[in-house]
């Protein structure tokens, strides 16, 4: 057994199932092994004690028989004790031994049956042989006649209790090898059956990485390693949705991206024309230069906001506590250079929440500044930061119902919209910021006329503690 626990150790590098049944088979051997080993031993000590017990009753009785006679033995020959596969020796204090009449074999006294007989108290029990190498189970107890103190030894053969013995230990060690074989098979199975979702699990993640295709897997049950598995088909699930996403990002920048490079190499290669044949008027190079300029800038833009929307969802910058309120006032200080022919009716309360607060002013200057873009001359942007809502006000045209479910997908533009400048994509930017803070925005129209966006983030009007 400790080879083969060797053995199994020295390959625990080996497969997980060969390791897990592995590991169930050495479990079960080691708890047959050790209960077979009690049992037998719980057996031996139980056989002996009834048989010395029956022994020293046996023993008291034939002693107070030769108590009467003891140097005729009591009139005990060996006929008698063949009858009751039993020897008997009487021992005296100064060591004399008596043997019955005819005895072919006698057994011979020790220490302890010469302790008995001197002390006369207790009884005495070993195991030991006769004077033929028989091995005998021998009993002492003590015995007092005419003044003189005696041991009576008595001794029965242990070949019956050998055998019973014997194929006990033969009986528990052919189921112990039965019962281990079956915990290896059953060990087999049970690594194989549970580790079966671990190797699909395996398989799944060797399949993606073969083919790159994000398949989930179906898994049925309620223990871990589903959980596992679920948990997997989330990450794909994740992994299909933000490839999607880029993949979609890639095809829009592609198509806005096409137009503001095509206007601006048309205006290049006039001014090249120009430069060698001079065919463009007076005037119109540096409005073509003007325009290179204005298409330049709105590229910049549009390059900014892709690299803003290609990041992750979640807030990859350390989030820090910081008064709202304060993130709006310098978004309206932006707005207002971008808008300096508009009025700006603003309140705002002190309302402090944990983000990131370059990300939340982008945000908020992109809803401003559309604000701005559908403001006509002299009409009044409306700011209003009351507890956790903030609301953005216009007097514009309002947004048409139609655009309404569509108004934060990227680089949508309504039919009012397209002739305005702009890449499509600063709502987007607004309600990635603010789902990625724990909050949404919300797009409606007044009843006086106008669009109206509302925030809604979470956080708390009293101050954190360690606010700097």
């Amino acid at each position: 057994m400790i080879r083969w626990l060797r053995s199994l150790r020295e390959h625990t590098s080996g497969p997980l199932q060969d390791r897990v049944s592995g590991l169930v088979s050495a479990a079960v051997v080691a708890a047959i092994a050790v209960t077979g080993i009690a049992a037998y031993l719980f057996t031996t000590i139980t056989v002996y004690s009834q048989l010395d017990s029956e022994l020293i009753e046996v023993a008291q009785l034939t002693g107070e028989w030769i108590a009467s006679d003891p140097e005729g033995m009591g009139g005990l020959n060996s006929d008698a004790l063949k009858a009751a596969n039993a020897t008997v020796s009487l021992v005296r204090a100064d060591g004399t031994t008596k043997n019955p009449p005819g005895s072919e074999a006698v057994l011979e006294s020790s220490a302890e049956e010469m302790a008995v007989a001197r002390l006369q108290v207790g009884s005495s029990a070993r195991s030991g042989t006769d004077s033929q190498g028989t091995a005998f189970r021998i009993v002492a107890v003590p015995i007092h006649s005419d003044g003189r103190n005696y041991a009576l030894i008595l001794g029965r053969p242990l070949d019956s209790t050998f055998q019973i013995l014997q194929i006990m230990g033969y009986t528990l060690l052919t189921f112990g090898v039965l019962a281990a074989i079956i915990a290896s098979v059953v060990g087999y199975l049970i690594a194989r059956s549970s580790l079966q979702p671990l190797q699909r699990l395996n398989q799944a993640v060797a399949h993606v990485t073969r083919t790159d295709q994000l398949d989930p897997i179906s898994l049925a049950g309620m223990d871990e390693l589903t959980d596992l598995a679920t948990s997997f088909n989330t990450m794909m699930s994740s992994l299909s949705q933000s490839r999607s996403r880029q993949r979609q990002l890639i095809d829009d920048a592609g198509h806005e991206l096409r137009t503001p490079l095509t206007a601006l190499r048309t205006n290049v290669e006039l001014l090249v024309a120009d430069e060698k044949a001079g065919m463009l008027p007076e005037g119109a190079r540096a409005e073509i230069l003007r325009d290179i300029a204005a298409q330049l800038g709105e590229f910049s833009a549009l390059i900014g906001d892709l690299v803003h929307l290609s990041r992750d969802e979640l807030i990859t910058s350390s989030p820090e506590p910081v008064d709202f309120a304060e993130v709006v006032r310098r978004a309206l200080e932006r707005a207002r250079r971008r808008g300096p022919g508009l009025n700006y009716d603003v309140e705002l309360e002190s309302f402090y929440l944990v983000g990131d607060p370059d990300s939340l002013e982008r945000a908020i200057t992109n809803l401003l500044d559309n604000a701005v873009k559908f403001s006509p001359p002299g009409g009044t942007v409306t700011v209003r930061l009351h507890g956790d809502r903030l609301t953005v006000a216009d007097e514009g045209p309002g947004v048409d119902p139609a655009d309404m479910p569509h108004i934060f997908d990227r680089f949508y533009r309504s039919d009012k919209s397209r002739n305005t400048p702009g890449s499509g994509l600063g709502l987007s930017i607004v309600d990635q910021t603010i789902r990625a803070h724990g909050g949404w925005v919300r797009a409606g129209n007044r009843e006086s006329g106008g669009a109206i966006f509302t925030v809604r983030l979470p956080g708390s009007p009293e101050p954190p503690p360690d606010l700097p």
